[in-house]
């Protein structure tokens, strides 16, 4: 376990000792620090606090983080496609049907199995729990580029890019439908369903916001190739929103039709492109993730 302490400068008169703390240990996000303080792990001048507690200067805070939790995952020699990969991150084209977590019923095979063997212990360690190196999810079915972070540094400094909408990411689907118009947005919340608890919907009354702009690349017969770009980033939502105007992503079966006249896994989704500013350089890098075989063979046959 690491202890800390550290003397309130001038600086930070009158700051929220939550977003103190985290300022000052860039490896710890703003939540787990409310967490901490939350258990009674953090003191100012000896005596506990609530997180909107505010600093004065020359107060001396202290707390103890607990040692990281070691995940119970077992590493596996899984092949990966690595778009990219330094000493900070690592950017894989994940393949249709692999899970990026384990979870109930997928237990090996997902990404983090192949990660853990291919980076050791080279993945970052959140929040108190070592999270191996995960930053942000895709679904199973979704092909494409998914960003894994190899230090907390690194973590934390693309999960910021993450919440304030400043990373690119654009993806590639087919959907149900001829959309008329050559581009358009759709800003329409989503959270849970009210009734169906594994589903997503657009939820005026729960849901987050959510941005997705999209734009035609070519018409077909029932159907219209398309690009999405997420301005924000929540479970589901090209799916979601897509389905709430009409135009539901082929192969689709949880929010579209089952009726298609092809042999699908899933939706026609692909995250093709990705791009970020890299955590340590500061440089921007845009990284692409090529098409899979099925994606252009379904394109050649419509």
């Amino acid at each position: 376990m690491d202890e800390f302490r550290f003397e309130i400068t001038e600086e930070m008169e009158d700051e929220r000792i939550d977003k103190c703390l985290s300022m000052l240990i860039d490896s710890l996000s703003r939540s787990f620090i409310q967490k901490m303080i939350k258990e009674d792990s953090v003191r100012v001048n000896g005596q506990l606090v609530k997180g909107s507690f505010r600093l004065h200067t020359e107060d001396i805070v202290e707390f103890v983080l607990p040692k990281a939790i070691e995940p119970d995952i077992l590493p596996e020699p899984v092949p990966l496609d690595i778009l990219y990969e330094d000493n900070d991150i690592i950017v894989v084209n994940k393949p249709k049907g692999m899970v990026v977590h384990p979870a109930a019923g997928h237990y090996s095979g997902t990404l983090v199995n192949a990660l853990m063997y291919h980076c050791g212990d080279s993945l970052s360690g959140i929040n108190g729990v070592l999270r191996p190196g995960i930053v942000h999810r895709i679904d199973m079915d979704t092909t494409g580029s998914v960003i894994v972070c190899k230090n907390d540094r690194a973590h934390n400094c693309i999960a910021e890019q993450l919440k304030t909408h400043s990373v690119t990411r654009r993806y590639y689907a087919i959907c149900h439908g001829i959309l008329k118009a050559d581009s358009g947005t759709i800003d329409k919340p989503v959270g849970r369903h009210p009734s169906e608890r594994k589903k997503m919907a657009v939820n005026e009354r729960n849901g987050k916001a959510a941005i997705t702009h999209y734009h035609v690349l070519k018409r077909f017969a029932g159907y219209t190739y398309i690009e999405c770009e997420l301005e924000t980033g929540r479970t589901h939502q090209i799916r979601v929103h897509m389905s709430s105007i009409g135009h539901p992503l082929l192969g689709d079966e949880t929010y579209g039709s089952r009726n298609f006249p092809f042999r699908l896994q899933g939706q026609t989704l692909h995250a093709g492109i990705l791009g970020f500013r890299h955590p340590t350089s500061g440089e921007y890098l845009e990284l692409e993730a090529p098409l899979p075989d099925y994606f252009r063979h379904l394109l050649e046959i419509l």
